[in-house]
C-alpha cells in the first residue's frame, strides 16, 4: 500500500498500538482457543516499557497506526516480536515493508535475525519464509500451542 509510511514509534503512540495489537490477536487466539495470549495480556505500562527499549516502528495510513513491529538487540542477533497489522488490511503487504523495515533499521549491527510464530499460523509462517527465515526448531509452550522459531542470516 503505497500510502503507508513506516516510521519509528513514539511514546504517544502507545495506546494506539495497544489497541492494534490486541485486535490484531485476537484471530490468533480463537486459533489457539487461548485469550490469555501474552500479546493480549500485556498492560500499557508494560507495552510502554517494552517499546521504549526496543528497536519499534510502525505503519501509519493518514493518522491510523495500521501496523507495528519490534526488535531487540542482543549482541549480534536481532530477536524480532510483535509484527502486527490491522486485522481489515492483512494481506496487503503492510507486514512485507515492517519487517523489511526493521531488517534495514538493524542491518550492520547483526549477524542474524531470529523469531517465532505458532505452529497453526500459516501465513506467519509463510510469509517469513518468503522473505528468507529457515525453521530452526520447535518449542512446546504449553500443551496444543508449539512455537515455531525460525532465522535468517543477515546480509553482508
Amino acid at each position: 500500500m503505497a500510502d503507508t509510511l513506516i516510521s519509528p514509534v513514539d511514546t504517544a503512540d502507545v495506546g494506539e498500538i495497544l489497541t492494534l495489537q490486541r485486535a490484531a490477536y485476537v484471530t490468533e487466539a480463537q486459533l489457539y482457543s487461548d485469550a490469555s495470549l501474552p500479546a493480549l495480556t500485556q498492560t500499557y505500562e508494560e507495552l510502554a516499557a517494552e517499546l521504549s527499549s526496543s528497536l519499534a516502528l510502525k505503519a501509519t495510513m493518514r493518522h491510523r497506526i495500521v501496523g507495528a513491529v519490534r526488535g531487540r538487540l542482543d549482541g549480534s542477533v536481532l530477536h524480532i516480536g510483535r509484527l502486527t497489522v490491522a486485522p481489515d488490511l492483512q494481506g496487503h503487504g503492510i507486514g512485507t515493508r515492517l519487517l523489511t523495515a526493521l531488517e534495514r533499521e538493524a542491518a550492520g549491527d547483526v549477524d542474524r535475525y531470529t523469531l517465532f510464530t505458532g505452529h497453526l499460523s500459516r501465513a506467519n509462517i509463510r510469509l517469513y519464509e518468503r522473505h528468507g527465515y529457515t525453521e530452526v526448531r520447535r518449542e512446546e509452550l504449553k500443551p496444543g500451542v508449539v512455537l515455531v522459531h525460525l532465522d535468517k542470516q543477515a546480509d553482508k
